[in-house]
């Protein structure tokens, strides 16, 4: 038998790796140490060796397990039984002791030779002579007694030399090999060029009935210091298209269910700058907008009006900040982090919107992370990515940015509005942006603002180096009152090191967003710093700010702000300090505060906690929050989650604490919560959550997904029988095919027609969506593309067409010409398109296979980093058609030039390069051997 054979040269080679410490302790004995003789009689020896393979339904665990055949039956390696489980188990054998823990850390094991006993949790086993013997390669367990202590169905097919596991749950090691596998499909792709790719854009129509998020929530109130009352709430949030333009509109209502609020907008987008012509634009819209923010004059602000710009999608307003404004229903906070440290944290103003203005950027790559929290234990995450440097300024380019807006007006509102302390007027900015060259860009602008109930215009302009790693902005403007302002802003990295330094200096009266509240000059520098702690990063934040009034009111404040991660720990902690002097009088008493920001996870639970402390002053804003979150019962992960809270309010002087549960349902999520205060006050909620939209081929779909503001694709998979790409009557559908959406892992496959479809996609950002090729169930069925790339639109499905192609293989062998095998080399898989659609490595005997290839044409290459490193001439490709009549290409023995000027030696003469045999007329600079 085979494996029988293999069995033998195992020990040898084994003992190979120990020499070279590649086993671990207790996989192989001492070669000094005679082996032990059982009551049996029984020793170890070649005729009674195995060599198992372990399996678990298609995944193959571990590099084998040997094993022997005794009197009572089955015996395993324990060492090689813990490699291929990956179990958390060390054997010493001068104690003559096992301990660890199997697949849970409370099932723990303990095996004691010399006490003769097995503990495996609260089971106790005893030991009899046979069930561990010591054979040369460690302890060969009874496999009848080791499923016992392991609580895993080890069963011994013979004819196979297989060990199957035959589980009605997925185990820790099975769940991994899944991983693995998935992650094998995946892994591929991600080195294509998603420009090469298969593209699928869904054409604009007059009309596409749009996707609706729903989010209604009704709730009882006892308040002892305000009172009773019943409140309900509404959100309905809708994407789709309309008049060739996609359009988006947000009706809310006050908290007695009445509508308040209604926000529309019609718009394009297009990262590829193609809309409206000769004006190149990336994005317009007419409706609910947001305006551009500039250094001195303008801040962002929403209202209703339009906009347009050729600006690329993700650039900041501004080079050294930037916005961030969304919808944030009632209830939920926002968190935001930069490369991982928090920045700030907020609730949803009066128009459900959250706000992070005048975020400052470092130089270089900013990873931005919005968390969304809501109140039954909704967690949502937007990343966004803001590079700052000399790449940021955009070489002999020209961006334009034009806009209006009534300040804070949603386009319909309902009863009365809600103004504030001055009335909200229209604004309006215009301005281009040239790059002078790879260093220098200059900006210009024109404004309009209404403030405090006065009309002003401006004129700005600013001019922005880079030197080195630092990047530089200088900046003025005039008013039409006379009054004029400057600004100078200087960001800079060095090493870990990152400085940020801004001064701005208004006269004659000026007034602008910036300058607000009768302010003067603001003056700010900060310093960004991680330090390395062993193994934990440190970041450190610290900055100062002076402002000046024309009042002659002066004001310092200060901030120093620590993030630190501790295994499952993450603290982030921030204080601020406050001084302010007057002109006439004491000045008031200084204002120090202390804010606290903790996650973890204590076993199931996940625990967040945020803590703000006045520490002195008058501010007396001291209160504390600690959520947990743990999951409940559901058929599957996620399906139900419990949430308990509990805060203190020193300004109230009332602790609370409440009890939620969340229940998601394919059609829906609903959740429910119930809170009570230390004064007696109570209130519970319920809510409902959902979203429907248009199926492909009528009707409608219900979904707990977002459909509205997120992304859908709708994939075809059929059998491929002619390999034109369309499917064709007597093409027939395939079902359970799995989908992914670019690195990611979905939970999406075809249903009984071959239809899948995605949702919870980015809007308007490039995704390849492909299969899963993985975990396909039959090797020879591949997908003939490796995937199609779409860039999803909020509310409407994007088609795209995915075929299947009966596989097949193709193999061979290489060698120096007129020399050895060539082994480690990388070969490439490249399809007719150019795309490199596999890479494996060549075996000790040259020997290299492709499987699972999809019927086609094919060359195959040199991988340019091996073939440099073994001296190769990477030149070398040959061509490979599988088909029908030849699923299994057999390329044969190929030999392979060595780089033009090396010499070679063939038995005792030299040959050189130039000298070494292949085809004349081939081009390939190689040729198979006979």
């Amino acid at each position: 038998m085979i494996r029988a054979a293999l069995a033998r040269w195992k020990p040898a080679i084994l003992a190979g790796l120990a020499l070279a410490g590649l086993v671990p302790v207790g996989a192989q004995a001492d070669d000094k140490a005679p082996a032990a003789i059982a009551q049996d009689n029984w020793t170890p020896n070649d005729e009674d060796s195995w060599l198992f393979d372990v399996r678990s339904g298609q995944y193959r665990l571990g590099d084998g397990v040997r094993g022997y055949q005794t009197p009572q039956g089955i015996c395993v390696d324990l060492a090689d039984v813990v490699l291929a489980l990956d179990l958390a188990v060390r054997v010493d054998k001068k104690l003559r002791r096992a301990t660890g823990w199997v697949f849970d850390e409370r099932r723990s094991l303990t095996i004691d030779r010399d006490a003769g006993e097995v503990r495996a949790g609260s089971q106790r086993f005893g030991l009899t002579p046979t069930m561990i013997r010591d054979t040369p390669a460690g302890w060969c367990i009874d496999l009848e007694s080791l499923n016992n202590w392991l609580g895993v169905p080890l069963a011994a097919d013979l004819s196979n030399a297989v060990l199957r596991i035959d589980s009605k749950e997925k185990l820790p090691f099975q769940l991994a090999a899944e991983r693995r596998a998935r992650a094998a499909g995946i892994r591929p792709q991600a080195s294509f060029d998603l420009a090469s790719l298969p593209q699928a854009a869904r054409p604009y129509r007059a009309w596409a009935t749009p996707s609706v998020d729903v989010v209604a929530s009704a709730g009882m109130v006892s308040d002892r210091r305000g009172g009773s009352y019943v409140q309900a709430r509404y959100e309905l949030f809708a994407a789709g298209e309309l008049l060739g333009q996609s359009f988006d509109a947000r009706l809310s209502s006050d908290n007695e269910g009445v509508p308040d609020s209604l926000r529309m907008r019609l718009y394009r987008t297009d990262a590829e700058g193609r809309l409206l012509g000769p004006l190149k634009a990336t994005h317009y819209a007419v409706g609910d907008v947001s305006l551009l923010s500039t250094g001195i004059v303008a801040a962002s602000a929403p209202g209703r009006g339009a906009v347009l710009t050729n600006r690329p999608i993700e650039r900041p307003d501004a080079f050294d900040k930037t916005d961030f404004r969304g919808d944030l229903p009632a209830g939920w906070d926002a968190e935001l982090y930069r490369n991982g440290q928090l920045l700030a944290f907020t609730s949803p103003n009066g128009d459900g919107r959250y706000e992070f203005i005048d975020v400052p950027l470092q130089y270089g790559a900013n990873r931005f992370e919005i968390v969304l929290y809501g109140p039954q234990g909704q967690v949502r995450r937007e990343i966004r990515q803001v590079q700052v440097g000399m790449d940021s300024i955009p070489p002999q380019q020209t961006w334009y940015w034009a806009g209006f807006a009534q300040e804070n007006a949603d386009l319909i509102e309902f009863g009365n509005p809600r103004r504030g302390a001055f009335r909200r007027g229209w604004r309006g900015t215009m301005g281009i942006e040239r790059g002078l060259d790879t260093r220098t860009s200059a900006a210009a602008y024109v404004h309009s603002l209404m403030i405090e109930n006065v009309r002003y215009n401006y004129g700005e302009a600013a001019l922005r180096r880079s030197i080195g790693a630092t990047l530089l902005e200088v900046a003025g403007s005039y008013a039409d009152n006379g009054g004029a302002a400057a600004r100078a802003s200087w960001l800079a990295a060095f090493g870990e090191t990152y400085v940020r330094a801004d001064a701005m200096r208004g006269w004659g009266g000026f007034v602008s967003d910036r300058f607000i509240n009768n302010i003067t000059g603001i003056y700010a520098i900060s310093v960004d710093q991680s330090v390395k702690l062993g193994r934990t990063i440190l970041p450190l934040h610290f900055d100062v700010r002076q402002v000046g009034r024309r009042s002659g009111i002066e004001s310092l404040e200060a901030s120093a702000r620590a993030s630190a991660s501790f295994r499952a720990i993450t603290f982030t902690g921030q204080l601020d300090w406050a001084r302010t002097k007057v002109p006439v009088g004491p000045d008031p008493a200084d204002n120090l505060t202390a804010s606290l920001l903790a996650n973890a996870r204590i076993g199931r639970v996940r625990v967040r906690g945020e803590a703000r402390f006045a520490l002195s002053g008058d501010n007396g804003d001291t209160r504390t929050t600690v959520i947990g979150e743990w999951a409940g019962a559901g058929k599957r992960e996620g399906d139900a989650e419990w949430r308990a809270e509990l805060g203190y309010d020193r300004a109230l002087d009332r602790a609370r604490a409440g009890v939620g549960y969340t229940r998601r349902f394919n059609k829906l999520q609903l959740t429910g919560f119930g809170e009570i205060a230390s004064d007696g006050s109570v209130a519970a909620s319920l809510a409902l959550a959902f979203s429907f939209g248009p199926k492909p081929d009528g009707g409608w779909r219900v979904s707990s997904e977002k459909l509205a503001s997120r992304g859908q694709v709708i994939a075809d998979v059929w059998m491929d029988y002619n390999g034109d790409g369309i499917r064709q009557p007597d093409e027939a559908a395939l079902p359970g095919v799995p989908l992914t959406a670019g690195h990611a892992y979905v939970e999406a496959s075809t249903d009984k027609a071959g239809r899948g479809t995605i949702d919870g996609l980015e809007p308007f950002r490039p995704v390849m969506i492909g299969i899963d090729a993985g975990s396909l169930p039959d090797p020879y069925i591949q997908p003939a593309l490796p995937g199609v790339v779409v860039s999803p639109r909020p509310g409407v499905a994007t088609h795209v067409a995915l075929p299947m192609a009966a596989a097949g293989e193709i193999e061979g062998s290489v060698r120096r010409d007129g020399g050895n095998p060539i082994e480690g080399l990388s070969l490439e898989l490249v399809d007719a398109e150019g795309r490199v659609r596999a890479t494996t490595l060549t075996e000790f005997d040259g020997y290299f296979l492709f499987e699972a290839v999809a019927y086609g044409r094919y060359t195959v290459r040199l991988g340019k980093a091996s073939a440099a490193a073994l001296r190769l001439d990477a030149a070398f490709a040959i061509g490979a058609v599988p088909g029908k009549a030849t699923p299994r290409v057999r390329l044969g023995a190929l030999a392979l030039k060595p780089l033009r000027g090396d010499v070679v030696i063939q038995g005792d003469r030299p040959i050189g390069a130039n000298s070494a045999r292949g085809p004349p007329d081939s081009g390939l600079g190689s040729k198979p051997l006979p």
